[in-house]
């Protein structure tokens, strides 16, 4: 099977699911609706503000859910039915089938997302006041390529359907928040140097902190983060830590696809 074939089958798959169609309105919904609300609220201020607060939430939070359920799911769903068995037939190797469901599930998303920014600039049009903050669009594109990659990592290590939604879940759950929650919790026992030390590590570690450092990053807002990050704000401020937040982003990307091949090579083998 050709892969731009796979590609083009997966994504009319993925669009015609009521699931995905389901997340896709309320996505644009609440996106439109805290983008007005920001914007009538406060329309001239820049710092971070809780309508600011209240849109990095949905990135972070609704937009990877969607994305690990949907993604893990797909996968799941492939292996669990045998039409990955099938795929196997084809001239196509296990490469060409992960990338054409990556491909396919960040054009499913980036429909979406195209959505609600044509939603949000339509309203700037109406009203005059929206506007669409260009560093969240880049902040959404960076959430859709690293969280698709991670989705598709669990489906590949799900049983069954089920089991990838369990899987997307905690995983939804460590990154989002029994991480931050065990950092303050350990913050209470242990002290302020070392409290800094895992912080910085949680933050390369889990891709949702990862996004959200690059948030302040580029807004030029790392004040928020305290005096005690100020040397490791100012190295990522500079060209060098431009370029390691590049490559950091691009590793949570491979990696995860790389033991997604592992995996099915893997399971392969077992069957």
């Amino acid at each position: 099977m050709n892969n731009h074939l796979f590609i083009r089958l997966e994504w009319r798959q993925m669009l015609r699911s009521r699931w995905m169609q389901l997340v896709a309105v309320l996505f644009v919904f609440v996106f439109a609706a805290i983008s007005l609300i920001q914007q009538i609220a406060l329309p001239d201020f820049n710092g971070f503000t809780r309508q600011t607060a209240s849109f990095l939430n949905l990135l972070l939070f609704l937009l990877p859910l969607f994305i690990l359920t949907i993604g893990s799911m797909g996968v799941a769903s492939d292996l669990e039915s045998g039409w990955f068995s099938l795929l196997k037939t084809y001239p196509m190797t296990i490469t060409q089938y992960i990338f054409g469901k990556y491909i396919a599930l960040i054009l499913s998303f980036m429909l979406i997302l195209c959505l609600a920014f044509a939603v949000v600039l339509g309203m700037s049009g109406i009203s005059g006041q929206v506007h669409l903050p260009l560093l969240f669009v880049g902040l959404s594109i960076m959430t859709v390529l690293l969280f698709s990659s991670i989705a598709i990592l669990c489906g590949s290590f799900a049983k069954n359907r089920l089991h990838a939604l369990a899987l997307s879940l905690v995983v939804w759950a460590v990154s989002l928040l029994l991480l931050s929650y065990a950092l303050m919790a350990i913050g209470t026992v242990v002290a302020g140097h070392v409290l800094q030390k895992l912080t910085i590590i949680i933050l390369h570690i889990n891709p949702a902190e990862w996004v959200r450092f690059g948030y302040f990053l580029f807004s030029d807002q790392t004040s928020v983060l305290g005096p005690s990050f100020y040397s490791f704000t100012e190295f990522y401020s500079s060209t060098v830590g431009y370029v390691l937040y590049a490559v950091v982003t691009i590793l949570w990307i491979v990696i995860p696809l790389v033991f997604v091949k592992w995996v099915l090579m893997k399971r392969g083998r077992q069957a």
